[in-house]
């Protein structure tokens, strides 16, 4: 939100749509600081959790759970847009950012975050069962025959494999997000390429640090070693 702030005012009177919003946790501090906040979620029941979690809060939100590609009557409603984690998830990239755009008010801005797919824990693998595979970097990039043999190998379900294969191919390195970006009309208001992942302050208490210059500056190279990647598009 100190980020945010820089670049728009956060309070009343502002629209906020966070798309995978999960249990809500994103969420209720721009629902506190006065915004008009909606969720969209696929799972059923993290919608339920996150108007459970508003309410015992005693913070207005609403919440909606459907897949985003089946929501309608939303166009040019949101000053912010968030889509955390989320991308990387997604089999038509494309499309999703056209629903975007046509969401965002004339001078709306959307914030993505994603793992870069070549960092050591791109895969998603850290959610493996398996105390050898989830702490395995770089793992997922084996081909993808191997990487289900050695997640089958390694105990894990028929579910928790395919779910993992199906990270493996909606796979999103920067260049191909920048691209995207691009090809739909986005102009990049801010880019934040991150050695460290903010999120690894509260999880292991690392102090957040970005990538340095030179490496950021690398195509392809620069996705082994960014934990995270935040945009601010307009």
């Amino acid at each position: 939100m100190p980020w945010l702030s820089s670049y728009m005012r956060i309070g009343e009177g502002i629209n906020v749509l966070e798309i995978g919003c999960g249990e809500g946790g994103n969420l209720l501090p721009f629902a506190q600081a006065g915004c008009s906040v909606l969720g969209v979620d696929l799972a059923e029941g993290k919608i339920r959790a996150a108007e459970q979690f508003f309410a015992e809060e005693g913070t207005p939100g609403r919440f909606l759970a459907s897949d985003i590609f089946e929501v309608k009557e939303m166009e040019g409603q949101f000053d912010l847009i968030i889509c955390h984690d989320v991308i990387e998830h997604i089999m038509d990239k494309e499309e999703f950012m056209r629903r975007v755009r046509r969401y965002l008010a004339p001078d709306g801005l959307a914030f993505f975050a994603f793992p870069a797919w070549q960092m050591p824990f791109g895969g998603h693998q850290q959610n493996c069962r398996s105390r050898v595979l989830s702490h395995l970097p770089y793992f997922h990039l084996l081909p993808k025959n191997i990487y289900r043999w050695v997640l089958k190998r390694g105990g894990e379900s028929p579910e928790a494999i395919k779910e993992l294969l199906e990270i493996k191919q909606t796979a999103t390195p920067i260049e191909r997000f920048e691209r995207i970006i691009r090809d739909e009309g986005f102009q990049k208001v801010d880019r934040r390429l991150w050695l460290i992942n903010p999120h690894y302050e509260a999880k292991f208490g690392l102090r957040p640090r970005r990538l340095f210059r030179l490496p950021a500056g690398i195509p392809w190279l620069r996705n082994f070693y960014t934990t995270s990647c935040f945009y601010l598009l307009r």
